[in-house]
């Protein structure tokens, strides 16, 4: 927990030596706390100080990354337990469970299905994060199922198995990489360089777990019934030196699973008690989709950092994607485009001209009505820091002045030859003003995008 700027303080040599640029320790102490200097800055800090100060200055939930390069996943290093207390800060991770059991073309099928649940909402890109491969049968048939999902996916790696022997055979074992479809296979790799997540080590075999987790340098999920029994194995592990962990108190009901979860963020938070402070993983193991989807998402509402279920529907996908962004967006930044202007179509100088706000909710539902409408046309989007059209417009950010200015700014009578422009109809109060301050002819729009193809019909 982060030390107020008196208790650091009370660590501080309080000699006043002013070497730290600070006429004062307590001066020092204060920027400490607000983290706008380093502890490096005090020459004369004792090292039982020094270790307290960095102590307190770590996350309480430890930051964990599963996979490498670009389709990496980081989780954990959260400090709140409500959204708008700040902000979360690392979005849960999605993925798929698919067992050894089933053959390599119904394992190949499914991975292509995983690889295309991506899709855009509100100018942001979502995707799934991961694939876990889990052990049913022998450890060849593992490892063989380990290699055909490191070829056919680029998503970050689950190697579910208790036994050990397997999953350290997984690791050393030489997989080809994903290049997408219809292109050769990528040189081989070990697959301990991809850095996969590996689930599996309990009460019974944490040493040989913890052996492969220092061995090979991955992170390693960390299973038990109980939250002191879980305590107690990452602190064991902890003084070993294995600190790359996630946690999960394995198969419950959902109802069970969120307590679990919420007392863990509680005492990591709360409580300071770095022996829970990692992220924790929970996997849906029902057959049914629509079950699995809503556990999921109570899950992933409830501080499950990495949330795995069986199904691979793309609805389902789809609906947790949308859940989590939702979720883990700043509640004190709204979402916002680029303000500048946006052709849509095959926009030319004769087409309409709308103007709108950079919020992205708003642009992207104008976006879509203006494309509905077939009209080549123009949208400019003002900088109204992400507020929405009446938002804005109460806030004085969506002004005549404002407006003008965009139009300006943007090039738009190069881009548009009629000097026409077509204003929201929840704020027509500003037309005959934008219209002194810009030059241009103002049309009042509809008051609900919905109106907007209709509208640009019959202009």
């Amino acid at each position: 927990m982060a030390l107020s700027g008196l208790d650091i303080y009370k660590l501080l040599p309080k000699t006043n030596c002013r070497q730290c640029n600070f006429a004062t320790c307590l001066a020092f102490a204060m920027q400490l706390a607000k983290k706008s200097v380093s502890i490096e800055k005090c020459p004369h800090l004792s090292a039982d100080a020094k270790a307290a100060l960095e102590a307190s200055s770590l996350p309480p939930v430890k930051l964990v990354t599963v996979g490498t390069g670009e389709r990496k996943l980081e989780i954990g290093n959260e400090t709140v337990m409500f959204r708008h207390e700040e902000k979360f800060h690392h979005p849960c991770g999605l993925g798929f469970i698919i067992d050894d059991s089933e053959s390599d073309e119904l394992i190949k099928e499914k991975l292509r299905r995983i690889n295309l649940f991506k899709f855009e909402r509100v100018g942001q890109e979502l995707n799934v994060d991961l694939v876990a491969v889990r052990q049913k049968g022998t450890a060849a048939r593992f490892i063989e199922a380990v290699k055909v999902a490191s070829a056919n996916t680029d998503l970050a790696l689950v190697l579910i198995s208790d036994n050990a022997a397997a999953i350290k055979s997984a690791l050393t074992a030489n997989v080809h990489g994903f290049v997408g479809a219809g292109l050769k296979p990528a040189p081989t790799e070990s697959l301990k360089d991809k850095r996969p997540l590996i689930y599996g080590a309990g009460k019974n075999n944490l040493t040989e777990f913890a052996a492969l987790a220092k061995e090979f340098n991955v992170p390693l999920v960390v299973s038990a019934p109980d939250l002191e029994e879980l305590s107690a194995m990452t602190a064991e592990l902890s003084r070993q030196g294995v600190n790359d962990l996630v946690l999960d108190t394995g198969g419950k009901p959902v109802a069970q699973k969120i307590w679990d979860l919420t007392q863990a963020r509680r005492q990591a938070l709360k409580k300071s008690n770095r022996s829970l402070g990692y992220p924790f993983l929970a996997a849906v193991e029902t057959d049914d989709p629509f079950t699995a989807a809503v556990e999921a998402a109570a899950l992933a509402c409830k501080y499950a950092s990495i949330v795995l279920i069986k199904g691979t529907e793309p609805w389902q996908a789809v609906s947790l994607m949308t859940l989590r962004q939702n979720i883990y967006t700043d509640p004190q930044k709204p979402l916002q485009i680029e303000p500048k202007l946006y052709p849509v179509g095959d926009a030319g100088k004769d087409s309409p001209l709308l103007v709108t706000t950079n919020f992205s909710l708003t642009y992207y539902t104008v976006l879509g009505e203006v494309e509905a409408s077939k009209v080549p046309s123009y949208i400019l989007a003002v900088d109204t820091e992400g507020m929405s059209v009446l938002t804005a417009w109460a806030a004085e950010k969506f002004t005549p002045e404002k407006i003008a200015s965009a139009i300006e700014k943007f090039g738009v009578a190069e881009a548009v030859s009629r000097k026409k422009l077509v204003l929201p109809g929840y704020v027509a109060v500003l037309s005959g003003e934008l219209e002194e301050k810009s030059g241009w002819q103002v049309l009042v729009g509809p008051k609900e995008a919905a109106g907007i193809p209709s509208f640009l019909k019959n202009m």
